[in-house]
């Protein structure tokens, strides 16, 4: 008597899946999309399902969720899907569907052909956390299905979920590039296709230097600023920035330049200022055709963002801030600070210009503590091939002379601000006042040491689920 009214309670592994993007490619071709969708359904999702044991107790618009017996079948059956749905749409362009996919295994109760409880809720809330086109699997999947089936999954730590209450460590899954796509990048395997599909173009300033920008994704539009040490084609090597080009490009037409003095754009440049790089981002909008967006800034790119923001305030929809500040180093630290600052200047000109591993290495150290060793040798890398140790000097001077606490107040567009507790490069407290200073601004603070996140980092799923979670909805208009 007692299961009829409160339900059966059983362990099941729930696999919850959704589309992305649905509103979009509904707006741009709604008959179009439906018809894949009952495609994909009926001759790729269905089947697979129903041939791994599993069942579909859930639909919705977009997306349904289903219950198996055994983690190994639906994490098989995950895997299935994903790679037949990539291959079935690897044609279609900016419309091509692509879904996320979450597993949980847990305890839920039946009523009435439903399934309720945590086992689904949280498998409903690790899909937000997949990587377009993968898995994410609770800790429970992942010892359930490690070593039974040939997939390779990556460690992304404890996680805290939207309305539950203990963390809950995350493991993701990707498809591997096939021989084909991997060749497509001309960059070896390991690397995204993304980095062979970026168009790269170039524009010229009023003073005559060339910058180079790029777009690469597809959907809705968004614009990341430069920051200090950026280069097109080799930001696709650098596991600093790898993980999140991917992550950007994956739901966005990305817009990104090389700041003057670096990367593809000229090294040799009249002039090398504050003012004449964020007069280069308004180029670059233009040369884009970004109109108006989201906007994203990274470390010192945050302070090239707040100015754009406050000067283009009807060019940005949200703005996003990560790792940065309003002043600079010179105004805001302490004469012992500054003598090491003016210290790491010298190591700059003239260690780095002797192409001494030492000194790179201090920096890839500085910038990413945690890293291992091969990710600290691809950061040097990066670092040797992005600019010259002069330019690299002036654009640190350049940064930390920078203080736009002046534009903060100005700042019309909804923000989000996330900064890492530990961070060695810009303190915590540099990204507290700077949110404080923005009207209506959150602030997300990260566990952490790195200054940029590695994509093994326990703060990289959580920087994916508040970027993703603020941007969402973000339709405006304007990547050409």
């Amino acid at each position: 008597m007692v299961d009829d009214i409160a339900g059966v309670r059983r362990l099941a592994a729930i696999l919850a899946i959704d589309m992305v993007g649905f509103s979009r490619l509904m707006e741009a071709d709604e008959d179009g999309t439906l018809a894949r969708q009952r495609d994909l359904r009926a001759n790729l999702i269905d089947p697979a399902v129903q041939r791994l044991h599993g069942r579909i107790f859930k639909t919705t618009g977009d997306g349904l969720l289903a219950e198996f017996s055994s983690a190994t079948d639906a994490m098989a059956c995950a895997a299935e899907v994903q790679v037949g749905i990539a291959a079935q749409e690897r044609d279609a362009g900016e419309q091509a569907i692509r879904y996320r996919i979450g597993i949980n295994m847990g305890d839920v109760v039946e009523q009435d052909d439903d399934l309720f409880g945590d086992g689904v809720n949280v498998a409903a809330r690790l899909e937000a956390l997949s990587p377009v086109g993968g898995v994410a699997l609770a800790d429970a999947v992942y010892r359930s299905v490690a070593g039974k089936l040939d997939l390779q999954f990556e460690d992304s730590g404890e996680q805290q979920v939207k309305n539950i209450s203990k963390p809950v460590r995350v493991w993701t899954w990707r498809p591997v590039a096939t021989d084909d796509e991997s060749e497509a990048t001309h960059e070896g395997p390991g690397l995204s296709p993304l980095a062979a599909e970026q168009d790269i173009r170039f524009c010229r300033a009023a003073d005559g230097c060339q910058i180079a920008f790029a777009t690469v994704g597809r959907g809705p539009p968004l614009y990341k600023a430069p920051n200090w040490l950026n280069h097109l084609e080799y930001d696709w090597r650098s596991p600093a920035w790898r993980h999140m080009l991917r992550f950007l490009a994956d739901e966005h037409t990305l817009l990104r330049f090389d700041q003057r003095g670096t990367g593809l754009s000229d090294w040799d440049v009249p002039a090398l200022s504050f003012e004449a790089m964020v007069d280069d981002m308004a180029l670059v909008a233009e040369a884009g055709g970004f109109e108006r967006g989201p906007l994203l800034g990274v470390s010192q790119g945050c302070a090239f963002s707040i100015a754009f923001a406050a000067r283009y305030p009807e060019r940005v929809s949200k703005l996003v801030l990560y790792g940065g500040f309003a002043k600079g180093w010179m105004s805001t630290h302490s004469e012992t600070d500054k003598e090491r600052f003016a210290l790491q200047r010298q190591m700059i000109v003239q260690g780095w210009g002797q192409d001494n591993p030492a000194f790179l290495q201090f920096f890839s150290t500085l910038f990413m503590p945690e890293a291992t060793r091969q990710q600290m040798d691809e950061f040097n890398q990066l670092q040797r091939t992005t600019t010259t140790p002069e330019n690299a000097a002036t654009l640190r001077d350049i940064f930390g002379s920078a203080n736009v606490a002046g534009d903060l107040a100005r700042i019309t567009a909804p923000t989000l601000v996330l900064h890492c507790r530990n961070d060695g490069v810009v303190p915590f407290d540099a990204g507290r006042k700077m949110a404080a200073h923005i009207p209506g601004a959150r602030f997300v603070p990260l566990e952490g040491d790195n200054h940029l996140i590695l994509e093994t980092d326990p703060a990289w799923p959580r920087f994916m689920q508040e970027v993703r979670t603020f941007l969402a909805g973000d339709q405006a208009a304007g990547s050409g």
